[in-house]
């Protein structure tokens, strides 16, 4: 990544490190605060998503306070060749929330697909990862579940004004 941040930038990423404002029209909101235009504020995130200066722009929930207590990171040992393609599948399953490719870590840890899972209850996570078996099929050959028993941390990289 060689983009460029100049101060605005900088300012935009300060205001939406904690989310998009709760408002109907967020980005105007940003640009009355910053004191630039709605276009330009989605111009200038749109460029810094492209350039990889920020990942994403979305919706980060906390799942405990909306019901899903049961918290399961789901690790797969996938055949390698075949990873990409499964990781895909994975992904648009509407019940992952995160699903991420990492190396094995030979011969302590086989695994090298996770996809975190959430529900109301224990059975619910192993039923959900029971589907995502389902598709894995033989390109599998083993799996466990790590189930969350505190939150950690609830937030990304902050930076300061």
């Amino acid at each position: 990544m060689n983009a460029v941040v100049d101060p605005i930038d900088r300012l935009l990423v300060v205001a939406t490190q904690r989310g998009l404002p709760l408002v109907v029209r967020p980005y105007h909101q940003l640009a009355d605060e910053i004191g630039i235009a709605p276009e330009e504020v989605m111009a200038r995130l749109a460029r810094m998503l492209e350039n990889g200066v920020i990942r994403r722009i979305g919706a980060v929930p906390n799942h405990y306070a909306i019901g899903y207590t049961a918290n399961g990171m789901s690790v797969w040992d996938v055949a390698d060749e075949r990873i990409d393609q499964l990781g895909v599948r994975v992904g648009e399953l509407d019940f992952v929330t995160h699903c991420y490719h990492r190396p094995r870590r030979l011969p302590a840890w086989p695994y090298n697909l996770f996809a975190m899972v959430h529900g109301i209850s224990r059975a619910e996570v192993l039923a959900k990862v029971a589907a995502i078996a389902t598709i894995l099929g033989p390109d599998c050959s083993s799996h466990d579940v790590l189930f969350s028993t505190r939150i950690l941390k609830k937030s990304g990289l902050r930076i300061g004004a």
